[in-house]
């Protein structure tokens, strides 16, 4: 009886067995196949995701542009030399600090600045988050951590506060002034440049104008001062001083002095840059030479961030501003790049370096996508002098001259 009735049993447990392996299987199979489905679907999101943002952002970039900005070039010389014995850098090694890692890693994380108490609610208060510059290319004159400063007016710029003894204003039509040229005919400013010296001519191959054309300074203004501006002793006059100083030597320029608030009827300073993009246009239409444009604005940082004592003489400090929101704005950025090192080599410390404007934070684009020739550029702050911002213009001048005219000497040699 146990015989006949176990050859059923067995055969039983046997199929029984048989069933649970080809289940163990099929669930096996199925989890495989689930899985990988799910792999391969998370790495096209992903690739898809990347290539997004590849195209869409340049923090990634950028961001990694500002790391570097910020490491000296004797840290990379000590990381080549543990991976090449035989090579020995001459550079000076400055280690990173705790401080440093520290403040990096909570920008990058957090996105609050450790040196910058108020990034704490800037994300959260209106208004306040559209200050976020970045840096792109370090300058030896001054703290990483300091960048450029945004800081609207606080009066109505139709009221008439600081009108310098009722001095005239040097536009005052409903209609915008085209862009002018200071120098006359032939753009001859101050000492022509001397007979057989090199010249553009009649050429205009360089434009200053201003979009916000009243920023002044608080030690030029007097102590009842209530806000750094001005109608007349502004700005303007340190770009007309650019342009005077490019044709002496050599670089004609053209310089507009337009006073946007009275100009424009119904002025909003938010829209300042949609009232220099008509003189900016104006400018190319009247100059097919045109190969540099430099929005010249004042900084708001105070005195302690932009200034820098050169050879016994204060100067005042200037920042590269390139908006992002510009798709090409990668090639205005090689264009800051060539007069901040220009700069950097003659007058070392003056420049600040150049920083990012992200896009969607502000204005960020500053009418650069118009040129790739078009910089903005913020000589000094607040604190500084009028003449402290000449003394600047008259240096970026010698470096913008001589990079036209080295560029000029290529293209013929080519």
């Amino acid at each position: 009886m146990l015989e006949h009735g176990g050859k059923p049993d067995d055969n039983g447990r046997n199929r029984h067995r048989s069933g649970d392996k080809l289940r163990s299987i099929l669930v096996t199979g199925r989890a495989y196949v689930a899985m990988s489905l799910s792999s391969m679907l998370f790495f096209i999101v992903l690739g898809v995701a990347i290539a997004w943002y590849g195209t869409n952002s340049d923090i990634g970039s950028t961001g990694m542009k500002g790391i570097a900005a910020s490491l000296s070039s004797g840290f990379f010389g000590d990381m080549l030399e543990m991976e090449m014995p035989a090579f020995q850098s001459s550079l000076e090694s400055e280690s990173l600090s705790g401080k440093e890692v520290g403040a990096f890693l909570m920008r990058t994380l957090t996105d609050i600045n450790p040196a910058r108490p108020e990034s704490l609610v800037a994300s959260q208060m209106a208004g306040m988050s559209d200050n976020r510059y970045f840096l792109i290319r370090k300058g030896a004159g001054g703290d990483v951590e300091v960048g450029p400063r945004d800081h609207p007016p606080t009066y109505d710029p139709l009221a008439g506060l600081h009108e310098d003894e009722g001095e005239a204003v040097t536009s005052g039509t409903d209609e915008e002034q085209p862009a002018t040229n200071e120098g006359g005919e032939d753009g001859e400013t101050g000492a022509p440049p001397d007979k057989g010296a090199v010249s553009t001519g009649k050429s205009k191959v360089v434009f200053v104008y201003h979009s916000h054309n009243r920023e002044s300074w608080y030690p030029e203004l007097g102590a009842d001062a209530k806000d750094a501006t001005s109608k007349t002793t502004n700005i303007t006059l340190v770009g007309k001083r650019l342009a005077d100083k490019l044709e002496e030597l050599g670089v004609g320029s053209m310089h507009s002095d337009t006073d946007y608030p009275t100009a424009i009827k119904d002025y909003r300073w938010e829209l300042s840059y949609k009232y220099s993009l008509k003189t900016v246009k104006e400018a190319l239409a009247s100059s097919d030479d045109l190969k540099f444009m430099f929005d010249i604005h004042r900084d708001s940082q105070k005195r302690e961030y932009t200034t820098v004592d050169i050879n016994g003489k204060s100067y005042a400090q200037v920042y590269f501003i390139i908006g992002h929101r510009n798709p090409d704005w990668k090639e205005n950025e090689k264009v800051a790049a060539k007069i901040h090192e220009a700069l950097e080599k003659e007058y070392p410390g003056i420049s600040r370096g150049i920083w990012g404007k992200t896009a969607n934070t502000g204005n960020a684009e500053y009418n650069q996508s118009q040129s790739p020739g078009n910089v903005l550029v913020e000589i000094g702050g607040v604190e500084n002098t009028l003449e402290e911002s000449y003394l600047t213009a008259d240096a970026l001048a010698k470096a913008v001259s001589s990079i036209y005219w080295e560029a000029e000497k290529v293209s013929g040699e080519e």
